[in-house]
């Protein structure tokens, strides 16, 4: 039922977005320019194939209802969250509106803290990535970043960095050592905690987590991802959370040694897996 209900939600947003656009004799593209929106995305939400947003119904009132009060787009999408179950909403209302984010993401540097180079080498790695598709996620991770780590009111984000993330390889190692000075920059924000996690078995590694105000959680694995909101699920998936980060040990002054000093080594040439260790200060 959520199913059906989400997707009748894209199809008739969708619907009212081609009315409009062919009324006002706008091509996709001419649309796209005029909303800074990627055509494509544009293109899957008309069609109904993607859930309209808080910022696309903005943007589409802005584009059809110019220098006036008229915002039917956004009326839709605001009606529209009543008939979508929260587990099926997009994960981006939850990460906006938090006060707190839990990120964790295994053996890789997570989207959050990604440099555009290392996050177009990484979605290059994905079958079948056109790149059509890799601009537009690009853009929308580093929007996301904007959004969670910059603005004047951002949540207070720990990060739980995989030690083995410091050493795998993603693109060439200019780019690893640009990322790894990146990872540095933001482990200084006033809003950031960062933790390295050693090489250790724990229950984390099955998937990538995040935890908003521990009322929502975005999972992502293989197969796809998921929000929840359940409170005995965002309880279990804390829990997770506070096992891997109770594996997690030094200051933050040791953190970002060993962040230093593994991209002083990727700046000489990179270094073996094998070479993985954690950093003693």
């Amino acid at each position: 039922m959520g199913d059906q209900k989400s997707g009748s939600v894209a199809k008739y947003f969708g619907a009212q977005l081609a009315k409009e656009r062919k009324k006002a004799k706008l091509s996709m593209l001419a649309l796209s320019e005029i909303t800074g929106i990627n055509n494509a995305h544009l293109g899957r939400i008309e069609r109904g194939e993607r859930n309209p947003t808080t910022h696309v119904a903005r943007k589409l009132d802005e584009a059809f209802y110019p220098d006036t009060d008229e915002t039917p787009f956004t009326e839709l999408y605001e009606a529209s969250r009543s008939w979508i179950s929260a587990p099926l909403r997009n994960w981006t209302e939850y990460e906006r509106a938090a006060r707190y984010l839990w990120v964790w993401s295994p053996g890789i540097i997570d989207g959050l803290l990604q440099t555009e180079d290392y996050a177009r080498a990484f979605l290059r790695t994905h079958p079948g990535a056109t790149e059509e598709s890799i601009t537009a996620r690009l853009a929308g991770r580093m929007a996301r970043q904007q959004h969670a780590l910059y603005r004047d009111d951002a949540p207070e984000v720990t990060f739980l960095v995989d030690l083995v993330a410091l050493w795998r390889g993603v693109g060439s190692p200019e780019i690893m050592a640009d990322q790894l000075d990146h990872v540095l920059e933001v482990a200084s924000l006033p809003n950031v905690t960062m933790q390295l996690v050693p090489p250790v078995a724990h229950p984390g590694t099955g998937s990538e987590l995040i935890i908003a105000d521990g009322t929502a959680a975005y999972v992502e694995h293989l197969a796809s991802g998921a929000v929840y909101t359940e409170v005995s699920m965002v309880t279990h998936l804390a829990r997770i959370f506070a096992s891997v980060r109770n594996e997690c040990g030094g200051t933050a002054a040791q953190t970002r040694r060993v962040i230093k000093r593994a991209g002083a080594k990727w700046r000489t040439g990179g270094s073996r897996a094998s070479q993985v260790r954690m950093g003693r200060a």
